[in-house]
């Protein structure tokens, strides 16, 4: 049984998720194997929330040049990206990095 710390890893922070916050919309890294309601239950319990929508997209691992060896590959990941609804509070933790 995972629990909600084990499900959402960490916040994906770029100029364009910065972007999304005013939209109530935040982006997480996530566990390769959680579902979309997996990881709505598990936002709303660490952070108190309420989520609306879930979207999720399987980022795959950028090809890197390891020197004259065969190039290797930086892991694959799993991104959702959550929507809050309208009268749900904003998440703390992206207020001051916008």
């Amino acid at each position: 049984m995972k629990t909600a710390y084990d499900i959402i890893r960490r916040p994906v922070i770029t100029e364009q998720s910065m972007a999304d916050t005013e939209n109530k919309k935040y982006v997480f890294e996530v566990a390769k194997d959680a579902t979309k309601i997996d990881i709505a239950k598990a936002v709303e319990e660490v952070f108190g929330v309420k989520v609306v929508k879930v979207n999720t997209l399987r980022v795959t691992g950028k090809l890197k040049r390891t020197g004259r060896y065969p190039a290797g590959r930086r892991p694959s990941w799993k991104k959702a990206i959550v929507t809050l609804s309208d009268d749900s509070k904003s998440i703390e933790f992206f207020e001051g990095m916008a």
